[in-house]
């Protein structure tokens, strides 16, 4: 008889308390202290409060998960789980995924973490492809090995309104700061695996989106196998504004005619780190 599987990841997923329900998974609320209080994301802080808070300048500061709070989940959905597949966010941007990793060795083999570098939309998708191929019968292992295999088909281009929460959180050099300021730059990110890095510069929104969508039909062609709405996941994510996010998504769906778009606003702990008015644009392979 298959194993009976449970899916867990975090917040940084994008997938709320409510939508985790009726999924069927389960979500790990990410804490974070803003002014030395603890909050935890889609619990006791909304997108909302957050902004605000943001806004008024309030010290924003993102945590992990305790290791208590990962264990009594575990130990809870063990009473009525076999094993459980957890998706933490990517390594590279967190150190969630390294504690996991250290508490599932007392777990003899009944929890699998997976370290597949992906975080918000894309790690959304990792946890319904471990759904989908739990349904299928794999055990976590084989779950683990399949989405660690898969790690690299997914990309996301993500364009800043401002540079400001990077240099307060270290994240860039003030001179990049300062000089991306002064110039009214748009900069371009990339995640591909595990690092947050410089893509391109844009001098408007429009040209950052163009920037964005060549991209990732640059991604599409070149790794994905073609630009085919069967075979690929196409997503948006933002910060705060939701209205330039479904502006952004008519524009992709010109773009890419016959693509499904999914648009989730970004977790607050990334949210935190750029800070309001962020777009994204993001693709993975369908998993077959």
């Amino acid at each position: 008889m298959a194993k009976k599987i449970a899916i867990v990841t975090d917040s940084n997923s994008g997938i709320t308390q409510s939508q985790a329900k009726d999924m069927g998974l389960y979500v790990l609320p990410m804490p974070f202290m803003i002014n030395n209080e603890t909050y935890y994301e889609d619990i006791t802080l909304t997108q909302e409060q957050f902004y605000v808070r943001l806004a008024e300048g309030a010290d924003v500061i993102t945590s992990q998960p305790s290791p208590d709070a990962v264990m009594k989940l575990w130990d809870e959905l063990l009473k009525e789980y076999d094993e459980i597949v957890h998706i933490p966010m990517s390594s590279g941007l967190s150190g969630s995924c390294q504690s996991a990793l250290m508490l599932a060795e007392d777990y003899d083999g009944k929890v699998a973490v997976v370290n597949n570098q992906r975080i918000s939309v894309t790690q959304r998708q990792s946890a319904l492809d471990a759904l989908l191929l739990a349904k299928r019968g794999m055990d976590a292992a084989a779950i683990k090995e399949f989405l660690e295999n898969d790690k690299f088909n997914s990309s996301i281009y993500i364009m800043l309104d401002t540079l400001y929460y990077l240099k307060k959180g270290g994240r860039i050099t003030p001179a990049a700061a300062a000089l991306g300021t002064i110039l009214k730059l748009k900069p371009v990110l990339q995640i591909q695996g595990e690092k947050l890095d410089a893509f391109a510069k844009a001098r408007t929104v429009s040209q950052g989106k163009s920037i964005m969508m060549s991209a990732i039909r640059n991604d599409m062609e070149k790794r994905f196998g073609g630009v085919n709405s069967d075979a690929i996941w196409l997503q948006i994510a933002y910060t705060y504004d939701t209205d330039a996010a479904l502006q952004l998504k008519e524009e992709v769906q010109a773009q890419f005619p016959g693509f499904d778009i999914h648009v989730d606003p970004l977790s607050l702990s990334v949210a935190c780190h750029i800070g309001p008015g962020a777009l994204a644009i993001a693709c993975c392979k369908k998993i077959g």
